[in-house]
C-alpha cells in the first residue's frame, strides 16, 4: 500500500468524495469525522499526509491545527486544510501559508492532487526548530520566545489580533458618530446666538 491519507472531516459526503478523487491503489484512506477522532487517529495510525476540515465539532480544526504545529514530529506531515471559505482561515491564520497547502471547497480532481503535492513539497522545508524540542535553539530566535510565538501564544496572538480589530472597528464607528455630532452643535450654537439676537 502506497501513501496513508488521514481525512478528517465532520462531512460523510467530502471523506467519500476525496477517497473517489484519489488515484486507485496508490492510497488507503483513514477517515475521521470530528477533532478528537481525527487527532486519535494521527497518533495511531502516523499517516503520509493530513487532509484536515477548519470547522469541525468537539475539537474544532483550528485547534487540531495548532496541536499538529505544536509537535516536531507531527508538523512535518503534509497537511491539506480545507474550508468553503477562505476566509475562516485567514482571520486565524496569516497567508502565505509557507508550510500547508489550503484548498478551498468544494473542490474537483485535479485541484485536490495539486494541493496533495503542493503539501508534500512545503512539508519538506526546513523550519526553525520549535522551544519544546530544546535543540540549541534557532539562530534567529532566543529560546525565551522561541517558536512559543508559532505555538500556543501565535493562537493568543491571532485571538487579541481580532480583538484590536474590533475595537478599531468600534473606535471607527465612535469617530463617526463624534463628527456628525459637531455639525448639530454649531446648528444649536447658531440658533442660540440668533434667539438671543431677537430676545435683545
Amino acid at each position: 500500500m502506497g501513501h496513508k491519507i488521514l481525512v478528517i472531516d465532520d462531512s460523510r459526503v467530502i471523506r467519500a468524495r476525496v477517497k473517489d478523487m484519489l488515484p486507485k491503489g496508490n492510497f488507503e484512506v483513514v477517515e475521521a469525522k470530528d477533532g478528537e477522532e481525527g487527532l486519535n487517529c494521527i497518533r495511531q495510525e502516523q499517516p503520509n499526509l493530513i487532509m484536515l476540515d477548519f470547522l469541525l465539532p468537539k475539537v474544532s480544526g483550528f485547534e487540531v491545527f495548532q496541536q499538529i504545529q505544536n509537535d516536531g514530529h507531527l508538523r512535518k506531515i503534509p497537511l491539506v486544510l480545507m474550508s468553503g471559505r477562505k476566509e475562516e482561515v485567514t482571520e486565524k491564520i496569516k497567508e502565505p501559508f509557507e508550510f500547508w497547502e489550503f484548498i478551498e471547497k468544494p473542490f474537483e480532481q485535479k485541484q485536490l492532487v495539486n494541493a496533495i503535492k503542493s503539501a508534500m513539497a512545503k512539508a519538506k522545508k526546513t523550519r526553525p526548530p520549535l522551544e519544546s524540542e530544546g535543540a540549541a535553539g534557532s539562530p534567529t530566535q532566543t529560546p525565551s520566545d522561541g517558536a512559543a510565538s508559532s505555538g500556543a501564544s501565535g493562537a493568543e496572538i491571532a485571538a487579541l489580533k481580532e480583538q484590536i480589530a474590533k475595537m478599531q472597528a468600534e473606535i471607527n464607528a465612535l469617530k463617526k458618530q463624534v463628527a456628525q455630532i459637531e455639525p448639530l452643535k454649531q446648528q444649536v450654537v447658531k440658533i442660540f446666538n440668533f434667539v438671543k439676537q431677537k430676545v435683545k
